[in-house]
């Protein structure tokens, strides 16, 4: 990676907000923190990488967005004067450097990439472009939707933050519950996104988290969520792209750095006691990252888990994935018993979950009808492999014992 492309990777999120805020028209911004990249390509490797990198690309953006602003004063020379007042006030202002009005910048425009006026999967394309500086063809072939069809999502969000005056604010305390959980969602679905393949998804997930704990560490659902995020992308190494089950990895691939920084963060949010969903999520992968191997797991602390889970936030997908923990503790009959109660017979997951349940019962013909419906429901390809590979296993062994 060169320079400028650490430097893009590190800053560009930073310098599109402070000219949103600067500005207040976020295409400008986009424009003018582009451009000024394309200068420092050209320019850093004669002249060397400046003593402030950041507060470079800043300067030189907001100068390429005020040379805009006066071509176009003739067009509507009040709004220019305007824009060009706003960036002279800013103009003395810090560019870097921890706990600089910059950091509040890219907070604000985290929350209004989430406004709940957008579509979610417009909050996922804006926050990925705006803070994490991937391309429209890169966000488009990560959400599987052609180049064109992602452009103009992009152009709908944009155009409904200026049409409708979204502001570029952090929500005042009693909005702020309710916006989080909105943002804390978007950074999670962009983990999830990328969790099986995208890798790089997964890595600006957890950059975004990381940038959410700095600016807001007093808020235990956000550290929640990134020890989540850390402790999940901790076993990557042991799946290499593959759905691997947790039984089946080999721990010793495990990032222990990870595992250690995300227990960490689990702790610091047990000591707060103000559970909430991403916290006790991350507790459960902490449970599971204590275990050297598979059968020294604590299943009944992770089924108790699972139910002050349920308290919190109930959901059917959460009492499956109890289910499987309970398969653990009180075996796969008591489990699929809870398995059959739930209203998820539209989801690939039930099946799956079904389909492995009745294999340890040995009702092998159940169990290969389950698979095939969820084979008919899967979307990903690495848990269609896996799927597939299952059932095959599931009649290899149903024939020879035939």
């Amino acid at each position: 990676m060169t320079d400028v492309e650490a430097v893009f990777r590190a800053e560009y999120g930073r310098a599109v907000a402070v000219l949103v805020r600067a500005f207040g028209d976020i295409d400008l911004a986009e424009e003018a923190v582009q451009d000024a990249f394309a200068e420092a390509v050209r320019r850093w490797p004669v002249t060397g990488m400046p003593p402030s990198p950041a507060g470079w690309i800043i300067t030189t953006a907001r100068n390429r967005a005020i040379d805009r602003v006066r071509r176009e004063a003739a067009r509507d020379a009040k709004q220019a004067e305007a824009a060009l007042l706003a960036a002279a006030q800013e103009a003395d202002r810090p560019e870097s450097g921890e706990g600089s009005p910059v950091d509040d910048d890219r907070l604000r425009l985290i929350f209004t990439c989430c406004h709940p006026a957008l579509a979610e999967s417009a909050q996922v394309a804006l926050t990925l472009k705006l803070l994490g500086g991937l391309t429209t063809a890169e966000i488009a072939n990560a959400f599987l939707v052609p180049e064109p069809t992602m452009a103009q999502r992009l152009v709908r969000a944009k155009g409904k933050i200026r049409d409708a005056h979204i502001p570029y604010r952090v929500p005042g305390d009693a909005d702020l519950p309710d916006r989080l959980r909105s943002v804390l969602a978007v950074v999670y679905l962009i983990y999830t996104e990328g969790h099986l393949g995208r890798a790089e998804l997964s890595v600006e997930a957890i950059r975004l988290a990381r940038l959410l704990a700095g600016l807001m560490p007093d808020e235990p659902e956000v550290l929640g969520l990134l020890a989540l995020l850390l402790l999940t992308e901790a076993r990557r190494p042991a799946r290499a792209d593959r759905l691997v089950p947790l039984p089946d990895q080999d721990r010793r691939l495990w990032n222990a750095e990870l595992i250690a920084e995300g227990q960490d963060l689990v702790r610091r949010c047990l000591r707060r006691n103000q559970p909430g969903p991403y916290q006790i999520q991350a507790a459960i992968n902490a449970v599971h990252s204590d275990a050297h191997t598979a059968d020294r797991t604590d299943w009944r602390q992770i089924v108790q888990l699972y139910d002050q889970l349920l308290a919190v936030a109930p959901s059917p997908v959460t009492e499956l994935h109890r289910a499987v923990a309970v398969a653990e503790t009180d075996g796969p009959l008591v489990a699929l018993s809870i398995v059959d109660s739930l209203p998820l017979s539209g989801y690939y997951l039930w099946y799956a979950v079904r389909a492995d349940l009745l294999r340890r019962l040995d009702r092998t013909r159940a169990a290969l009808s389950a698979y095939d419906m969820a084979l008919s429901l899967v979307t990903q390809p690495a848990e269609r492999a896996f799927l597939s590979a299952r059932r095959a296993d599931v009649a290899a062994s149903g024939a020879n014992s035939q």
